[in-house]
């Protein structure tokens, strides 16, 4: 007798507002483009972008260039990140590449080899001063 997967997925992406899985198993190559929350638990090569929420489970294995807007990791990465507002790598999460981000939390027991550059949050409502002395 077969039993069903009766995991509830809310509870391990922090809501129910995850637009798309990748169920763990599954398979993905290609390029990714997604507005909302997206979780992979699977193995997913190729290009990821998205403004929006990556959520990378304890079981995905990915191979990509990715950019988003904020990723959380806890399964295995191999490629650059770039991302524009956080990064947050969480136990047992690996990580073979460079990060680019204003925000990176890195937990203990991590595995990161690359190089992290910290760039400021873009902001469209920030104005600086000297543009406004200049116009003058």
């Amino acid at each position: 007798m077969q039993q069903r997967d009766s995991r509830d997925y809310t509870m391990t992406t922090g809501g129910p507002d995850l637009n798309a899985l990748l169920g763990r198993g599954s398979e993905f190559e290609g390029k990714l483009a997604f507005e909302g929350k997206v979780r992979i638990d699977g193995t997913f090569t190729g290009e990821i972008s998205t403004n929006d929420l990556l959520m990378v489970g304890e079981g995905a294995k990915i191979q990509a260039e990715i950019s988003c807007g904020t990723i959380v990791v806890e399964g295995e990465i191999t490629g650059n990140i770039k991302a524009t507002q956080a990064v947050e790598l969480r136990r047992p999460a690996k990580v073979h590449g460079d990060i680019t981000t204003p925000s990176l939390v890195v937990e203990k027991g991590v595995l990161f080899e690359g190089r992290s550059k910290m760039e400021e949050m873009a902001s469209s409502n920030v104005v600086p001063i000297y543009a406004a002395a200049d116009e003058s």
